[in-house]
Parts: C-alpha cells; sequence; structure tokens
C-alpha cells in the first residue's frame, strides 16, 4: 500500500492519470511486472490490470449499479444473470455491500465510492489507484474501507492511493512519497515520520488545527427550522420520511455543526434551506422572514451563501471560465449585475480579487474551472460564496479534497466571518472539523436529529458511534425539537 501525499496542484492526480493511460508522459518510463509499457488509453491500463477510481466519481447517474458496473465491461459476463452473479460476488468477497438494481443518483456519496472500487475489481485490477479514497467517509467507513484495502493486499493486489488525512496515510501505507510542484521531495516510511514532519515536507508549513477558542455565538437568531418533514418515494416505490421533524436555531456568531453519515438526509436538509426541495411541513426562518416556499435566487438575495457538498455537480461550470464560475448562483447581485443587465467587467475585476486574496492557483481567470485542482475550484467556490457577505453560509464538507495549506485558509475565512456575526451550517464527514468549528453539534440519523454533542468534550469515536446509530459517552439523547421521543 503506498500513499502519494503533497499539495493541491502539486501533479498527485495528473501522475495517476498518466499511469491509467489518460494523459500522455513527455517522457519518463512506466513499468509494470518488470515490464516497460505506453498507455494509449484507460483501456491498455486496465489490460494490464490497473484500475482507477477517481476523486470525483465516473458514475452515470440515470443508470443501475449493476448497469454502471457492467459498462464497459460486457465481454466479461455479458449484461445478464451471469454478470449479476459476479457483481454479486466480488461484492461480498471484499465486504463492498453494494444493492445491484438501485439507480446511481439514489446513492450517497459514500457507496458510490463502494460503485467504483468494486467497478475497478469486477475488471480483475491488480493495482488500485485512489484518489482521496477517504475524503467522503466517517471513522467507521474509513476502517472498513482500510479492511477492505488490507483484504486486497493480502490477496497480492497492490493500493496506491492520495490522500491529504495524514493520520491516515501513516496508520494503513506502508511506503510514502512527498511529491511539491511536480517533484518527488522525499519518500519517507510511516514508522519513522510523525503528520507534522510530513506536512512540513508537502508545503514547508504545520499541520493547521481546525480548533476555535473564543465564542462568538450571539443571542440574535438567524435560521430557525421548525418541524420540518420532506417525503420522497425510494427505488421500490415506498414513500418515507427524508426529514422527519427536524428543528433547530442557529445564532448569529454560531456555528452549527451536522455529523451523520452520508445518506442520513443531511443532502435533503440542505436542499430544503436551498429552496431545491419544496417541504412536506415545518418552516424554514432567516433573519425573521419565513422563506419555506421561497425561490432558491430569493433566498440567495436574502443572505444565503451555499458551498456544495459536490463541487462538480452543484458548484462549478466546468467548462465555464473562471469569471463566468464567478457570476453563479449570484446573478443579479453586485458586482456581477447593474439593475437588469450583467456586468462583464466589473465581475472580471472581482474574480480577479477572489483569485488573489483566496489564493487560487491559476494562470488566469480565462481559464476553464475543469482546469484547476480540487482544492483552488474549492477556494474559489469559497471566495465567491464569502465575497456576497451571507448572513447564513451553507458549508457541505467545505475542505474536501483539499490539501492542509487550502483547509487552514478555508477555516480562517469561516472563523473571520463568524466572528462578524455570519451563522454558519456546517455539515462534514471529517469529525476533526466539526468538533473543531462547531459551538453546537447535533447528531443526524434516518431524518431526524437523535443526539447533541458538546464540541469541547467529544472526541471522533464518540460522535462516530452516535452517527451509526450507537449510543456514545457525552452526547445527550433527548427530545427532537419539532419531532417526537427519540
Amino acid at each position: 500500500m503506498h500513499a502519494l501525499v503533497g499539495e493541491n496542484g502539486a501533479g498527485k492526480s495528473t501522475l495517476m492519470k498518466i499511469l491509467y493511460g489518460m494523459q500522455k508522459p513527455d517522457e519518463g518510463t512506466i513499468t509494470v511486472d518488470g515490464e516497460q509499457v505506453s498507455f494509449a488509453s484507460p483501456a491498455d491500463a486496465i489490460a494490464r490490470g490497473i484500475g482507477m477510481v477517481h476523486q470525483h466519481f465516473m458514475l452515470a447517474d440515470n443508470l443501475t449499479v449493476l448497469e454502471n458496473i457492467v459498462l464497459g465491461a460486457e465481454k466479461l459476463h455479458g449484461i445478464g444473470a451471469a454478470a449479476r452473479a459476479a457483481v454479486l460476488e466480488v461484492s461480498d468477497r471484499y465486504g463492498l455491500n453494494v444493492r445491484p438494481d438501485v439507480l446511481v443518483e439514489d446513492l450517497g456519496v459514500a457507496d458510490r465510492q463502494r460503485v467504483e472500487i468494486l467497478k475497478v475489481l469486477y475488471r480483475g485490477a491488480r493495482t488500485l489507484i485512489l484518489d482521496e479514497p477517504t475524503a467522503v467517509l466517517v471513522p467507521q467507513e474509513v476502517d472498513a474501507l482500510f479492511a477492505n484495502l488490507r483484504e486486497l493486499k493480502a490477496e497480492g493486489l497492490t493500493v496506491l492511493f492520495i490522500s491529504h488525512k495524514l493520520g491516515e496515510v501513516l496508520s494503513v501505507a506502508d511506503d510514502i512519497t512527498v511529491i511539491r510542484r511536480g517533484t518527488t521531495v522525499a519518500s519517507v516510511v510511516p514508522a519513522e515520520t510523525t503528520p507534522k514532519q510530513l506536512a512540513e515536507l508537502m508545503v514547508g508549513s504545520e499541520l493547521p488545527s481546525p480548533e476555535t477558542r473564543e465564542s462568538t455565538v450571539t443571542d440574535t437568531p438567524m435560521l430557525t427550522v421548525d418541524a420540518l418533514h420532506l417525503s420522497a418515494t425510494d427505488p421500490d416505490g415506498v414513500v418515507r420520511a427524508v426529514l422527519d421533524g427536524i428543528g433547530f436555531t442557529i445564532h448569529k456568531g454560531e456555528v452549527l455543526g451536522i455529523a451523520g453519515v452520508e445518506g442520513n438526509g443531511q443532502a435533503e436538509l440542505v436542499e430544503a434551506i436551498m429552496g431545491m426541495r419544496d417541504p412536506d411541513g415545518g418552516t424554514i426562518t432567516l433573519d425573521g422572514a419565513d422563506i419555506s416556499h421561497a425561490p432558491t435566487r430569493k433566498r440567495r438575495e436574502d443572505g444565503i451563501g451555499y458551498v456544495p457538498e459536490d463541487r462538480h455537480r452543484h458548484g462549478l461550470l466546468l467548462e465555464a471560465p473562471l469569471w463566468e464560475n464567478r457570476i453563479l448562483g449570484h446573478v443579479t447581485e453586485k458586482p456581477n449585475s447593474k439593475g437588469r443587465l450583467l456586468d462583464l467587467k466589473a465581475a472580471r475585476a472581482d474574480t480577479d480579487r477572489i483569485v488573489a486574496e483566496y489564493d487560487v492557483r491559476t494562470p488566469g481567470i480565462e481559464v476553464t474551472a475543469a482546469s484547476l485542482s480540487g482544492g483552488n475550484q474549492q477556494k474559489l467556490i469559497v471566495g465567491r460564496e464569502m465575497s456576497h457577505h451571507p448572513k447564513l453560509l451553507i458549508a457541505a464538507h467545505p475542505t474536501r479534497g483539499v490539501d492542509v495549506g487550502a483547509q487552514a485558509q478555508i477555516w480562517d475565512q469561516i472563523r473571520e466571518a463568524r466572528r462578524e456575526g455570519l451563522a454558519v451550517l456546517l455539515i462534514s464527514a471529517d469529525l476533526d472539523e466539526l468538533i473543531g468549528l462547531s459551538d453546537t453539534l447535533r447528531v443526524m440519523y434516518r431524518g431526524r436529529l437523535v443526539a447533541d454533542a458538546d464540541p469541547a468534550t467529544v472526541t471522533p469515536e464518540e460522535l462516530g458511534s452516535a452517527m451509526t446509530g450507537a449510543a456514545g459517552g457525552h452526547l445527550e439523547h433527548e427530545e427532537a425539537e419539532g419531532g417526537g421521543r427519540e
């Protein structure tokens, strides 16, 4: 198990794409099983037993899990009963627990990742490349993934993975390669290295901490959600409650963290607050005004900032230049528009400001969003949202897939705005981030808020247990506001 670490834009994903035949190198050699190879396409790499799971998943939303896995590999077992049996056999062997008939669009991010890993194993990969495999997982899921990876290793497979979570890298890797600005700067053995040393090798600075010491919470409510209900029809045609009597208040200057395993209603809660889904019951109040059924644009203009969970699907137009992406979601607001017309000159100038202020590494604002590394895309989104001085920021996994330097910057931006009275709804799979940044912590399970935790005393392990439905030591299981007894 070999880990590759480095800051955003260091060249990690580019190197992996070369190994997977997606990009041609200008020079140098690749040797597989002692034989020098050259890959013209991913098909060549797959034929050599190399499989890759990308940071941003490559799945077709409108197809089922089974169809996604078989797609492009129909020659192996066809598309019928034999293929289904083979998929279930691989799934069981590695404990991946996939459901073959569910549509991919109905899956949470953790489930999508398991589908991607299964897709690669189904094709007979012997070398697995994983780009940020744990970015979206909670500790229990990370442990399960690493158990799966150790199983693969025991069966003679090679795992090459990119990660920003240095503690995890040190706990699971056999070897670590550090790259900076496209060059290998160090090769280290985990047993002889600390996270601090690794961070310094990566970015030349210490590992940041999300810890927030001073409280800035006021008595003024900014967002109140009361008895919120939302139903959805699952793939089997059964109507079930995805939000079941959710109630909470976020005050000015307060960060409310919501912990939960992916797929327990966090995404639907965000969409209900953003106006992307219309709730069946309950009220949402922003700064004293009822916005329960207001359109999304109105909510944006009223002061809601949004860092989405999936930056590619909901945060950016990948083929558009950076200045166009700066306008997204804020079309009717200054500096993007004057009256009823867009002000492109002002939008461009403001994009230059965001790039400088938020340290977005880019050759210029005319390049496409797709040409930026994941962490730089994230910095652009955070910069865009903070530029409109929101009253409420909904931050879903704000530092997913960003390096330690960018992580520290984003945390500082959130803390700074919080000092000035910003209310923040924080949803994250990084429990250290949740505990470190939050003033108040709630646990979400199966569409309900089931427990409260004190960020000052709770441990990531206790929080993780509560998220999977087990009780935690410091956690109070109490009556949910707007819901029944838990």
